[in-house]
């Protein structure tokens, strides 16, 4: 028989409130990412297409480099920022692992798909240099930086060890050029 106050358990209503709100922030994304993440698109977008298209206010370099080389050069790095943001993907939510993923695209760089979202707009910026649009871009940068350093703080948690080595080996943004 167990004698009163040599253990405590307390199923209050707040003893619960607190254990779910450690629970949430262990695998919460960032506060607030997806609106921001929309609101950013939306602005992106919207100063985009209106410098580009109408006002024409910042576009001027698009004068010195032919429409063609523009094109490509932007449809490349759409399709490499859509490469790693569908490899990203499929690791992540198809094959659903429970371990941390160090291998395939996450073997190069730890936030694939976010580094695919920055270049996917970059793209978009190349298609019409519209350099008023990079104001839009440095926030996004920023949003995909601060979600990225909030998901590492939750992996250094979960895995410990495990997940400061694959920080020492695998870059965050930007991938090593392997010589072996």
């Amino acid at each position: 028989m167990l004698k009163e106050g040599k253990f405590k358990m307390n199923f209050g209503p707040s003893s619960i409130r607190q254990e779910v709100r450690k629970i949430k922030y262990s695998t919460s994304e960032t506060k607030h990412s997806h609106i921001l993440q929309m609101l950013c698109l939306l602005l992106f977008y919207i100063v985009w297409a209106i410098d580009s298209f109408f006002l024409k206010a910042s576009t001027f370099l698009e004068n010195y480099v032919p429409l063609l080389i523009r094109l490509a050069i932007s449809l490349s790095i759409i399709a490499l920022g859509s490469f790693l943001i569908a490899r990203a993907h499929r690791q992540l939510f198809k094959d659903k692992p429970a371990d941390l993923i160090t291998t395939g695209i996450f073997a190069y760089v730890r936030h694939p798909m976010y580094l695919g979202i920055i270049l996917t707009y970059l793209g978009w910026i190349i298609a019409t240099f519209s350099l008023l649009t990079f104001i839009p871009w440095i926030l996004i940068v920023a949003l995909y930086v601060k979600m990225a350093n909030h998901e590492e703080k939750q992996l250094e948690e979960r895995f410990g060890e495990k997940y400061e080595e694959y920080k020492r080996k695998v870059p965050k943004w930007i991938p090593k050029l392997k010589t072996e």
